[in-house]
């Protein structure tokens, strides 16, 4: 893994850049300066600048599976919509990330990793209106000129604010909030919160950083503080994603609603005190794991936890490091579900609840730490090596706990 580039943040410029734009759009909505059209176009002709700056020629292979998307949609009947639009996505996503998994990891171009993102969050809004389509969600109105049926689809696929990060807003109300306005006070208020947030975490980042930077090196079990920390700071870096993700947002007047952005304050303090694996998989980005439970789990009528994870690491991409972190992350949440009540019925007493808790929470976070350093695992080689240390003595541990209770009767998965 390549350690010096834990920023993980090759957008964060084009994020920046676009505040201004996002603020501008707002106040222009909320003076009446636009007309609805006039919105759409906006935020679609932001959309395409802002790709063609961030990810130059690639963004070709973003706008044409957008393009793509909307002519399936407006020409395949609803019952039909989402499986077009599924296929479509996932297979140009797919030959995507092969074409260009080698120039991802290019450390010296950002425009390949930007665009293989872009497209990721794409497929998840395509495939988000393909379902509400399919579910009667969202009706396309047939008596509307071709302008009326293509703008307003074109401009929430490609929508300048969330162009480059998330969270996953629904087409319904990604089109009431464009036909709406409200005062831009509140909106700067949220926005700096968010960014003082956004600041904050930086700072740990930084601070977290400088610690690592004096290590050299680690043996036997000494090496899972070492892991915890890589996995720390992995962690806080995709926390700086999701708040300036929220804050362009929220600048543009697109305010997710309560509860389902990506990045609460509840929601980071769950995701770093909870003791249960499935609650942190739960919180962790969560509206990809919305949709995650939407497209997959609740679809599938044999092993869907499993297939949830699997189709995760598809999505993602399918290097071998995610491979095993997703499938590996399957695992330890399909023991997280049996192994909790088992220990929670012998936790009595407050003195064995407080053990219990515990040392559950550090199992947690060592696990959690575990998989996220899989995941971002970029060779085989390496992941070999992660493999054969002493960092795996408890997922395995899990793993081997996991097939002990396999005759105990299945909780009820949430």
């Amino acid at each position: 893994m390549c350690w010096a580039d834990l920023l993980l943040l090759p957008a964060a410029p084009y994020r920046l850049a676009a505040f201004p734009f996002a603020a501008l759009f707002h106040h222009l909505c909320a003076t009446g300066h636009l007309s609805l059209t006039a919105r759409y176009i906006f935020l679609l002709a932001g959309g395409c600048l802002l790709a063609g700056t961030a990810m130059g020629s690639y963004a070709v292979l973003l706008l044409i599976p957008a393009a793509g998307s909307v002519l399936v949609l407006l020409s395949v009947s609803p019952a039909r919509a989402h499986t077009w639009v599924f296929a479509l996505q996932m297979s140009w996503q797919t030959l995507c990330h092969l074409g260009l998994s080698r120039q991802e990891l290019n450390l010296q171009d950002a425009r390949p990793a930007i665009t293989l993102s872009t497209i990721m969050l794409l497929t998840q809004k395509a495939t988000s209106l393909g379902l509400d389509i399919h579910e009667g969600v969202v009706l396309l109105q047939q008596g509307q000129g071709l302008l009326q049926h293509v703008l307003p689809l074109c401009s929430y696929l490609l929508f300048f604010p969330a162009l480059l990060g998330g969270p996953l807003c629904s087409f319904s109300r990604f089109r009431a909030q464009v036909e709406s306005s409200e005062a831009l006070p509140c909106r700067l208020r949220a926005v700096g919160q968010r960014c003082l947030c956004a600041l904050a975490l930086q700072g740990l980042r930084a601070g977290l950083v400088a610690g690592l930077a004096g290590r050299q090196g680690c043996a036997g079990l000494g090496c899972l503080p070492c892991l915890w920390a890589q996995a720390l700071l992995l962690r806080l870096a995709y926390y700086m994603h999701w708040v300036l993700d929220e804050a362009l947002l929220e600048a543009a007047g697109f305010r997710p609603e309560a509860g389902q952005g990506d990045l609460s304050l509840h929601d980071l303090w769950m995701l770093e005190t909870t003791h249960r694996l499935a609650v942190f998989a739960r919180t962790w980005n969560k509206s990809t794991s919305r949709w995650l439970r939407r497209l997959v789990f609740q679809r599938c009528p044999a092993q869907p936890l499993l297939a949830t994870f699997a189709f995760s690491a598809w999505w993602h991409g399918l290097r071998p490091g995610q491979v095993f972190g997703f499938l590996c992350w399957a695992v330890m949440v399909e023991a997280d579900y049996r192994i909790h009540p088992f220990l929670s019925a012998w936790a009595t007493s407050q003195s064995v609840k407080l053990l219990y808790r515990g040392t559950t929470w550090v199992f947690t976070q060592l696990i959690v730490a575990y998989i996220l350093v899989a995941v971002e695992t970029e060779s085989f080689s390496m992941l070999c090596l992660l493999w054969t240390s002493c960092n795996s003595t408890l997922p395995l541990s899990y793993g081997l706990t996991l097939m002990l209770l396999l005759l105990v009767k299945k909780p009820k998965q949430n």
